[in-house]
């Protein structure tokens, strides 16, 4: 059984130093790190790389804010101070992915780095990164799934239980789910397919967006705070789309790879 200790890690003076913030910046530094190395590995330059990965993990922040308070807007548009209240939780990982590749290809091709090479490099530590962060909402007591009696059951608070679900105490921990898969999916790419598919760039970050997605699919239908779109799950929705654009985007790639190594030869 999981009992949340609280948000509050430490408290320096009147200043509260909040576990989602600081598994975020843990994320942050350790994905840093192991980018650096593969980077090394590969033959890029890693200070570039940094340079890329740092505007594209603030965009990532900004878009996986606006993306969650976007679903959300009754609630933040009758107090929108909470908005910028990030410690209170609230980043929508799909919202975050979206705006740092977005944002951090659009900075590796205007400074002509090669952005293929830089988003298989991140793919790895995003997964770790994700594996971490996912933490933050057990100390925060959020996103957690439907009643259970397993044994790894979730213990919530009253005040942090929706209304229709008061009555319960324990919860599926979605979080640990969510974090166990993002780990297997951090060992998948580091440990069998980073060198295996350096030949074709692009193709370890696709992995991750297919193989997170799975996971995030059928996690997210255990969920009883999901982002909705009409009567769909917004984030089962984007999951379908990106299975789908990964393996397209896979097999051209190994398509390409064929015709290329097929054209001397026919020439």
């Amino acid at each position: 059984m999981f009992d949340s200790p609280g948000a509050i890690a430490i408290w320096i003076g009147p200043l509260a130093i909040r576990w989602y913030g600081l598994l975020i910046a843990t994320a942050v530094l350790l994905g840093t790190l192991l980018a650096q190395r593969e980077a090394r590995r590969r033959g890029e330059d890693p200070d570039q790389l940094v340079n890329v990965a740092m505007i594209a993990i603030i965009a990532g922040l900004v878009g996986a804010r606006f993306y969650y308070v976007l679903f959300n807007w009754d609630y933040y548009g009758a107090s929108p101070w909470r908005i910028i209240a990030i410690w209170e939780g609230g980043l929508a990982i799909h919202g975050g992915l979206i705006a740092g590749v977005i944002v951090g290809g659009i900075v590796a091709w205007r400074r002509r780095l090669p952005a293929l090479t830089y988003l298989d490099i991140a793919a790895p530590p995003l997964a770790l990164g994700q594996a971490l962060g996912r933490w933050g909402n057990f100390f925060n007591q959020e996103a957690f799934g439907t009643p259970t009696d397993l044994p790894w059951k979730l213990y919530v608070d009253p005040g942090h239980r929706p209304p229709n679900l008061a009555e319960y105490e324990y919860f599926h921990p979605t979080f640990l789910y969510e974090s166990l898969w993002d780990l297997a999916v951090f060992v998948v790419l580091y440990a069998f397919l980073r060198k295996r598919l350096q030949r074709y760039p692009g193709a370890v970050f696709l992995c991750y967006l297919g193989l997170y997605s799975v996971g995030r699919y059928f996690i997210e239908g255990l969920r009883i705070d999901s982002l909705m779109l009409g009567p769909f799950r917004a984030a089962q929705l984007m999951s379908l789309l990106l299975i789908l654009g990964s393996v397209a985007g896979l097999w051209r790639l190994l398509a390409r790879s064929r015709r290329d190594r097929a054209s001397p030869a026919s020439g």
